[in-house]
């Protein structure tokens, strides 16, 4: 089973003396012009062991705040936060940051155990709900922060942004961070089609085929034929046969070899899809229907029904290859 670990490992700075050098001096960044004035200024704001309870506590009764807690001679905590205030920023409201110079202000740090910096703490309702140490990457910061708005946001404008969020860092190969945010929402709304279709994908991409059947099965028997579902249940099985990339050059040599190799090419196109060559998987299948339509009991047109259930109806090249394969049908 493929495991999506806590990526929250620290990768912060020890609170003892050895840890904080020179640079002790040094100022922290100003906080960003466009951030001075107007109703932005409250979203990233610098605090006090005075003003804790009403910049933390009670206001993270309306909205969720992050607590970062740093000092000026943190090199990790320069690293972060730039990070989590672009990101706070592009939440639009949905959470806020405070920050604390433990330096400055160390009573509070010393409550909450913070024993390295930089530490974050999500607040909610008055009380500390999550965190992470050190300065993490860009997209497991995202996904921190998305899990926070999609369990504690209105719930469904935090669902449908968190949803957004998980599907493009899927998309752009973070499959960790997507299964995080689509287990959160999961939290909220176990029957979720969307999430659990994500979550699923995110096994997929993993390798853990049997955790991504068992993802799947997960929703209710009413919804296991939605096109959510049977979309992703067809990119399982398309994954489970595709043959190796170290195969695909043998196949291509076999079907230059012999046109009518239509295993061969059939082959191919299931090595080309894994790869993500969707046309080149669409044109070999379609050669195939257009040179022997029954063979091997209408196996192209069926693998070609598949590729456009796996890949959703308005993919483009599901609209493309439908066109294609329906002229040489009814020609």
């Amino acid at each position: 089973m493929a495991k999506f670990p806590n990526p929250f490992a620290s990768r912060s700075a020890s609170l003892t003396p050895a840890a904080a050098p020179a640079a002790r001096a040094a100022k922290p960044a100003p906080i960003p012009s466009d951030l001075i004035g107007g109703g932005a200024q409250d979203l990233i704001k610098d605090t006090t062991t005075a003003g804790f309870v009403k910049d933390v506590i009670e206001a993270s009764k309306t909205v969720p705040v992050l607590v970062d807690f740093w000092a000026p001679w943190c090199g990790p905590c320069k690293t972060l936060s730039p990070v989590i205030e672009k990101l706070v920023r592009a939440a639009k409201g949905k959470v806020k940051l405070v920050k604390m110079d433990i330096d400055a202000h160390p009573s509070i740090a010393g409550q909450m155990g913070v024993q390295s910096i930089p530490a974050v703490f999500a607040f909610v309702d008055g009380r500390p709900i999550d965190g992470f140490m050190g300065a993490l990457p860009e997209s497991q910061i995202k996904a921190f922060i998305d899990r926070l708005i999609a369990t504690n946001g209105s719930a469904d404008e935090g669902l449908e942004g968190a949803l957004e969020s998980a599907n493009a860092a899927l998309t752009e190969g973070d499959a960790q961070s997507a299964a995080e945010i689509f287990a959160a929402i999961l939290e909220e709304d176990k029957e979720n089609l969307n999430a659990l279709a994500g979550l699923a994908r995110c096994y997929i991409a993993a390798g853990d085929f049997a955790q991504a059947e068992s993802t799947l099965a997960l929703a209710p028997p009413a919804k296991q034929t939605h096109e959510t579902i049977t979309g992703v249940r067809a990119m399982l099985e398309l994954a489970r046969k595709a043959p190796s990339a170290a195969s695909t050059a043998a196949l291509e040599a076999a079907v230059a070899k012999d046109a009518n190799d239509h295993q061969a090419r059939y082959d191919l196109a299931l090595a080309q899809n894994a790869a993500g060559d969707k046309e080149g998987a669409v044109d070999n299948l379609l050669e195939i229907f257009k040179r022997n339509k029954a063979w091997n009991e209408d196996a192209a047109r069926k693998q070609l029904v598949q590729f456009f259930e796996a890949w959703g109806p308005k993919d483009e090249m599901t609209l493309a290859g439908r066109r294609r394969l329906s002229v040489m049908m009814f020609a």
